[in-house]
């Protein structure tokens, strides 16, 4: 990994070694331009090292958990003796580890210049370091995002964030989760599936509240059977802690006590102290506002990833950071339109979508304007193997092409790229209907649904 901190001047500085930053870096320098990465922690940022990467391998280790303690059921003769963090941990780390090593001699083979330290905006075409300043005729900022909190709730002790839920060292007998979104089911399906007692809260109506409503309604459905507990449209009013464990309030006065604490209210981004407003950037609510093409309107200065509002995923991030090098080197790359990045959520079951929700559709085409079909996995073979329930929802503009495909089920989340591509290309049911799906595979079921929607259904109930 490349470190010349002797060279102050590049053509492009990227300040921030995530998702978004590393990608800028090395597109920009595939395509010929001299880039610095400057990274004031570890290259991948929070995806790599303290979130995606991290909890999807512990949500492995649940899933071997579950078919173990399931294993009768087809015949095995397994026994679930319990769960070893430690080992747990050690091969998440190693994960993390091998992706982090390749990740760098990735960077060091592109000759992407390497500066460690925190960096700050210092100019129109400047970024100090550690009292070194860096020039660029372009600067790309990619700061990422940290956990938040609620006005006046104090992370510490038996309150903690996914940071802390990431390092523990044994599995917490009871926990609660302070809201319902991607990161806290995520933590109660590991933590259910660890054997231990799990309560949501959530101040909107539903899990997940960002999905199509019957997608929600279903993991709702399948967290009761799981034994997960979850209290929705209550908000949270305060919390004590004592040696022994939490216990949590909501407005209504209900109360709930437990070991832990998580609080799992989203993300913010990581933009206070580092001298975009003093350069004239806008920011609402500490967003960086920009552009489609994630110009930021002051010089030559852009921005990509958790600080842009939208989506805060790693693939967005790392997309945009791919457009923005084509965009620095005049490619002219066809804008990223938000609606169409996959979105999956990796609990037991996984919620997988793309496009618009059902509602949403209605707002742009009318309430009579959208059909929508659900084509139930029990009619598909891999499903009924897998031994999983759920469906596919299809929403479409009338006589038009799909314009949300919205999935739940073990796995679904490997069907999001076929769906990314019929809802971007604006494919309409008979385009996808005609596609050959191999027997017998869960993305079958995606071809079965599109068949139902095109008024041919085979294995399913017109």
């Amino acid at each position: 990994m490349a470190d010349d901190t002797a060279t102050t001047e590049f053509d492009i500085v990227v300040l921030g070694g995530g998702s978004g930053g590393y990608a800028t870096a090395l597109r920009a320098a595939e395509l010929g331009h001299r880039v610095a990465l400057v990274e004031g922690d570890k290259l991948g940022g929070t995806c790599l090292h303290y979130g995606c990467i991290p909890t999807k391998a512990l949500l492995h280790a649940a899933e071997v958990a579950d078919e173990a303690r399931e294993a009768h059921t087809v015949g095995v003769r397994a026994e679930l003796h319990g769960i070893d963090v430690p080992q747990v941990n050690t091969y998440k780390d190693g994960v993390i580890g091998r992706l982090y090593k390749g990740l760098q001699g990735l960077v060091s083979s592109r000759k992407v210049t390497v500066i460690t330290g925190w960096g700050t905006l210092s100019g129109p075409d400047s970024v100090d370091v550690d009292g070194v300043r860096y020039t660029g005729k372009h600067i790309v900022l990619a700061t990422g995002s940290y956990s938040k909190s609620l006005p006046g709730l104090e992370i510490g002790g038996r309150v903690i964030t996914s940071d802390a839920a990431l390092t523990l060292d044994y599995v917490p007998g009871s926990v609660i989760i302070l809201g319902g979104g991607v990161i806290g089911v995520e933590f109660a399906s590991v933590w259910k599936s660890f054997g231990a007692d799990v309560t949501i809260v959530e101040g909107l109506p539903h899990l997940v509240p960002n999905e199509d409503e019957a997608l929600s309604k279903a993991l709702e459905r399948s967290y009761r059977k799981r034994g997960i507990t979850f209290n929705l449209g209550d908000r949270f009013a305060g919390v004590t802690q004592n040696d022994s464990g939490v216990r949590v309030t909501l407005e209504s006065g209900k109360t709930f006590d437990a070991e832990l604490l998580l609080v799992a209210v989203g993300r913010g981004p990581r933009t206070a102290d580092l001298g975009f407003e003093a350069q004239g950037l806008t920011l609402d609510r500490g967003f960086v506002i920009v552009d489609e093409k994630l110009h930021t309107g002051v010089g030559n200065i852009w921005a990509v990833g958790d600080i842009v509002p939208g989506l805060q995923l790693a693939h967005r991030g790392f997309q945009q950071g791919i457009f923005l090098a084509e965009q620095i080197s005049g490619l002219s790359p066809a804008p990223i339109i938000e609606a169409n990045i996959p979105r999956v959520t990796y609990c037991n079951p996984e919620v997988a979508s793309v496009g618009l929700t059902e509602a949403k559709a209605k707002e742009t085409y009318g309430d009579d304007g959208v059909e929508t079909l659900e084509y139930n996995l029990g009619g598909n073979g891999k499903s009924q193997i897998l031994g999983t329930q759920g469906f596919i929802k299809l929403v479409r503009a009338k006589s038009g092409p799909v314009v949300g495909v919205h999935m739940i089920g073990a796995r679904v989340g490997e069907l999001i790229g076929e769906s990314q591509l019929i809802v971007s290309w604006e494919a309409y049911p008979e385009d996808v209907a005609s596609l050959i799906h191999a027997h017998p595979t869960q993305n079958e079921a995606l071809g079965e649904a599109f068949l139902a929607l095109a008024g041919k259904p085979l294995h399913a109930h017109s």
